[in-house]
């Protein structure tokens, strides 16, 4: 849902972005879904995707590249590790529109869990898919990424006060991250309440700092969730398990395959293109 150009807090279901305030379906743990109107859709991807079936396509797939785990992360060399997917990120964000930075970050995070986690089977078109839906990759708002993956205009989401359908949830971290000291609010381009991220969030791109409103750290967090959710997500069931555990609404879940498919498929034909 999003009112005055605001997205939702976590968990809720969104509504039309046009300042309208539209009814919200509480879920369990994670984020909601910031989405246009009904004639518009975010991120220009079409807004009349087919429907696809579980998993989705998942992708052009990225170059070998060293993979640093969060742990790991400081010990990168190349400083930012994602941006060792440059020279494969950047002919694709143009046709996908995609902000390089976010694909960099969703494609290093795809790397790793590759590596940490080879069970899950977590693609990158997959976190584009959520990217999208969340926050257009982070440029809700007119906002836009930074080299470093962070939005210009910080994201933060309505508050969970409890009204029209909204989870009530008091302020948890004084502000800290949200800049609410009465309720608390989503934050960041995937859209992360404070209790979620105290929990899973991470310093993917070894800056010093576990960072909602980065990124990088947001897309490693939601792998990471993701996997720990649904498991082998290549599988039809686990996957939908995945998505329903993170926003327990099956429109949401459709929206997000439906746009990671759509990013899957044309990475593969603009990479055969080349």
């Amino acid at each position: 849902m999003l009112v005055s150009q605001q997205p939702a807090g976590p968990g809720l279901r969104p509504g039309p972005v046009l300042g309208l305030v539209a009814l919200v379906v509480l879920v369990l743990v994670v984020w909601s879904a910031v989405t246009g109107p009904v004639d518009e859709s975010p991120s220009g991807v079409p807004a009349d995707l087919p429907t696809a079936a579980a998993p989705p396509d998942p992708g052009a797939e990225p170059p070998n590249i060293r993979v640093f785990p969060p742990e790991q992360a400081e010990d990168s060399p190349e400083g930012r590790p994602q941006r060792q997917l440059e020279g494969w990120a950047a002919p694709l964000s143009e046709e996908l529109d995609i902000p390089e930075p976010a694909l960099e970050a969703y494609g290093y995070a795809a790397s790793v869990l590759e590596t940490t986690r080879p069970d899950c089977g977590l693609s990158w078109s997959v976190l584009a898919g959520i990217g999208a839906v969340e926050s257009r990759h982070g440029r809700y708002g007119g906002a836009e990424l930074d080299r470093t993956g962070r939005p210009s205009t910080p994201i933060r989401g309505l508050p969970l006060d409890g009204r029209d359908g909204v989870k009530l949830i008091r302020d948890t971290d004084n502000g800290t991250l949200d800049g609410d000291t009465t309720y608390d609010r989503a934050v960041g381009p995937l859209q992360f309440i404070p209790t979620t991220w105290e929990k899973w969030g991470v310093d993917a791109d070894g800056d010093g700092v576990a960072d909602p409103d980065d990124i990088d750290d947001a897309a490693m967090a939601a792998g990471d969730y993701l996997c720990a959710s649904g498991g082998h997500l290549r599988d039809a069931d686990r996957f939908w398990d995945a998505l329903l555990t993170y926003n327990a609404s099956r429109s949401y879940g459709q929206d997000v395959l439906d746009r990671a498919d759509h990013y899957g498929r044309k990475s593969h034909r603009l990479s055969a293109k080349r």
